[in-house]
């Protein structure tokens, strides 16, 4: 045999033996990720039998894209078996960790492998929305040409953190959290596995301790494979494993919430607070607001919410509202945390199960148009006060009448500017306090008519 192919076969080998063995070495949530489309679990939408991704991949006329889903839906493990299904050379790239020479770097290596080898190169770029506007314009001319395929992964709504140029040249495909069935498939084959997974050890587990970690997982493959092995090596007693749910308790400190303070799962959770106390529901009030509490979100963020809300869409349906409101805040600066969480719990109970109106946000929208339309107006003189002499010979105040001289306390004279006379802003609704006052205003203005 000639020795330098004798010698070219002997490192391939070794370097597939060292590979193997850095692999064994690797946590369970990187050994059990499939490498083959078959064995990938979820997303059946867009890389099952038929559905676009996969025809895509399959066919060979990948072009760039964007994986967005949540942490542990698969990102990662999809775009590298993308890139061994498509024969594309695959290069990894953290946006946390890299910037635009390593970038130069890669580009460089895939322009000669492009013309030398005529092999494509498969960017995988993890976490693409911590890239700035001028990182994620570097990748652009080299999507537009073809030199790379970019594959960017990201939990944060594209819309929102990837620039509109690189976009408008990707395909986003939405990646939802694994169903506890599918979750539960994943744990199955990682305790059957004997090469990668924990099969070559005799582990007894039950179901109901296989849910419970499904539960704790909260739709995360990698959180619910690091709880089984983590359970493993706390329950390992010589070749015996018995996990039983007192074991993972002890593991698990805290289930996961997945919720990102300054992303787009931080807009989703307020704005199904803010909905549930305007369609007057108390128990998804409650809810929505622990959710963001026991996700770490600063309470007084939520207490200034409420405040607004009590203004914008209850008002002076119930003026109590904003009272508690504005407690709730004082309170919450006043204990602090968790001493304060009832304090909120009261104040959104109290919000949701007042009676509603958007009067005063309406109102306020209206004026706002006619102040940027109309400019700076001038107040009417009888409205006017006449500090100064000149101010009175000016006519500032003439004919003034002083409302409590009058019955009822009310009096009728000018308070617009001439040209938006008669202007109506304030219109109250038929509901809680604001039907009395709606009352007395349509009254007082037939007087005026």
């Amino acid at each position: 045999m000639n020795s330098k192919k004798f010698n070219n076969k002997t490192q391939d080998l070794f370097d597939k033996r060292f590979e193997l063995e850095l692999k064994n070495q690797a946590p369970l949530a990187e050994r059990m990720r499939p490498e083959k489309l078959k064995d990938f679990i979820g997303q059946e939408e867009i890389v099952g039998p038929g559905a676009p991704l996969r025809r895509a991949i399959e066919e060979d006329r990948l072009v760039s894209i964007i994986l967005w889903g949540p942490p542990g839906s698969g990102k990662t493990t999809l775009a590298r078996i993308i890139a061994k299904i498509t024969k594309s050379y695959f290069v990894s790239f953290s946006a946390v960790t890299s910037g635009i020479p390593a970038l130069k770097k890669v580009v460089e290596e895939a322009i000669k492998r492009r013309k030398y080898n005529l092999q494509r190169t498969i960017l995988f770029v993890d976490e693409i929305h911590r890239f700035n506007k001028t990182q994620q314009d570097a990748f652009l001319p080299y999507v537009e040409n073809g030199t790379i395929i970019l594959i960017g992964a990201t939990t944060e709504n594209p819309s929102f953190e990837v620039n509109s140029p690189l976009l408008s040249r990707s395909s986003v495909y939405v990646l939802k959290s694994l169903s506890p069935g599918e979750l539960k498939k994943v744990l199955e084959r990682a305790l059957k596995d004997k090469e990668m997974g924990l099969g070559k050890y005799r582990i007894q587990i039950e179901e109901k301790v296989l849910d419970y970690i499904v539960e704790m997982a909260n739709g995360d493959a990698r959180v619910a494979l690091n709880i089984l092995e983590l359970s493993f090596m706390s329950a390992k007693e010589n070749d015996e494993v018995h996990i039983t749910p007192s074991v993972v308790t002890r593991v698990i400190q805290k289930k996961v919430l997945r919720y990102d303070k300054s992303g787009e799962e931080h807009y989703n959770i307020i704005s199904a607070l803010h909905k549930s106390l305007r369609d007057s529901d108390p128990d998804a009030s409650i809810y929505w607001m622990v959710r963001m509490l026991e996700a770490g979100e600063d309470p007084l963020y939520i207490a200034r919410r409420m405040v607004r809300f009590a203004s914008e869409d209850i008002g002076n349906a119930d003026p109590q509202a904003l009272q508690v409101a504005v407690a709730a805040m004082q309170a919450t600066q006043f204990v602090g945390m968790p001493e304060a969480n009832l304090a909120l719990c009261q104040a959104a109970t109290y919000l949701a199960c007042a009676p509603k109106s958007n009067a005063l946000y309406r109102a306020y929208i209206k004026a706002q148009e006619d102040v940027k339309k109309t400019g700076n107006l001038p107040v009417p003189l009888v409205i006017r006060n006449a500090p100064t002499s000149l101010m009175e010979k000016l006519g500032y105040g003439k004919g003034y009448k002083y409302a409590h001289n009058f019955p009822e306390g009310y009096v009728k004279q000018p308070h617009l500017p001439s040209e938006l006379e008669g202007k109506i802003y304030y219109e109250p609704v038929e509901r809680g306090y604001e039907k009395k006052i709606k009352r007395r205003l349509d009254e007082l203005r037939k007087e005026e008519g």
